[in-house]
């Protein structure tokens, strides 16, 4: 039996074909989560393989939906891959100008030093003198580009000196880790002073609030940033022998949350880290005190956190991996049971 001829279609009737077949889809069909590329995606393929000389090409941004479509739906969908090859791909925080509080010892030093490993030119600073140098010395023999200068975040015009520095030294601010704090007393939460209450929430919130302060118009200037507050797994489960202190901590769990809603407009995130038991000079006094010494197995504690195992998720929540991140308190804190 002789084949019957099978007419081969024009590129001008296979585009006639995509085209009905796109501007008859319903208008009110649902078109996020990749919906309308899925059920499409057979008809651009078959454009192809029915000529492979075909001219047909799929525009960017569906042009192919009918006008009407892509008026109610405002789609904005691109198809060019952005992927570079690794060994084209800039450090995470290329080019990012950060200040980060209380960076010369423990937990803070280990966040500057991964934020400049990561690529951003970091401002150190600390209360003492010697710290400072210290510090920056270390981390410019590493080959990192830091900055360090004396701070009292407590003192207004040690706050107001350190932003304009910021901006001196690197023209601008993209990053602020908020790591500086107190804890004037460890004991009977009734044998505190109203003095040792002033002084911790003094330094840890109020002085935190207004160093954020000063920076969000330099943020807001450039379009957006990155701020992040270091709380405690205390701010979940205050103890009474650290009641000031703890209750501190709960405070930045809230301040999280209402800055990331009022600064998001400015495009302007804030998240927060509630740091478990970490192996420092801060911690050791805790540790040591025999009313935490039965809870820690308690509340899922088997071995001491590292102030390197901080730092990595401090540098991710300022990237751009980051991005639809904001408002969020993350535990670092080795699977310690214990929230609001």
């Amino acid at each position: 039996m002789d084949e019957i001829p099978v007419p081969t279609p024009s590129v001008e009737k296979k585009k006639e074909v995509i085209h009905t077949v796109m501007d008859d889809f319903p208008a009110d069909w649902p078109m996020q989560n990749g919906t309308v590329g899925i059920f499409f995606l057979p008809y651009f393929i078959l454009a192809d393989v029915l000529n492979s000389e075909s001219s047909f090409q799929v525009p960017s941004g569906w042009n192919n939906i009918s006008d009407q479509n892509q008026t109610d739906h405002n789609l904005d969908i691109h198809f060019e891959a952005t992927m570079k090859p690794c060994n084209e791909r800039k450090k995470p925080l290329h080019e990012k100008v950060a200040i980060v509080t209380g960076s010369t010892y423990g937990i803070g030093f280990a966040i500057a030093r991964r934020l400049a490993q990561d690529g951003a030119h970091v401002l150190l600073c600390s209360r003492k003198q010697h710290n400072v140098d210290k510090a920056a010395e270390q981390l410019k023999g590493e080959g990192l580009s830091v900055y360090a200068m004396v701070c009292h975040v407590g003192n207004k015009e040690d706050r107001e000196k350190l932003v304009a520095t910021a901006i001196e030294v690197f023209g601008k601010i993209d990053i602020l880790v908020c790591n500086a704090a107190v804890n004037p007393f460890i004991g009977p939460i009734f044998d505190t002073t109203e003095d040792m209450w002033t002084k911790v929430f003094h330094i840890n919130v109020i002085s935190t609030f207004f160093m954020i302060k000063l920076v969000v118009p330099h943020m807001q200037k450039q379009g957006g940033g990155s701020i992040i507050l270091c709380s405690s797994f205390l701010g979940y489960i205050p103890q009474p022998p650290l009641g000031p202190y703890a209750i501190t901590k709960t405070t930045l769990l809230g301040l999280t949350n209402v800055l990331a809603t009022a600064l998001r407009c400015m495009n302007i995130r804030v998240n927060g880290l509630a740091l478990g038991l970490i192996n420092t000079s801060f911690s050791k006094v805790m540790r040591k005190t025999p009313e935490f010494e039965s809870k820690w197995n308690a509340v899922g504690v088997n071995r001491l956190g590292e102030p390197e195992e901080c730092a990595g998720i401090a540098s991710f929540l300022c990237s751009d991996d980051a991005s639809y991140i904001n408002g969020e308190n993350i535990a670092v804190a080795g699977g310690m049971q214990g929230r609001l």
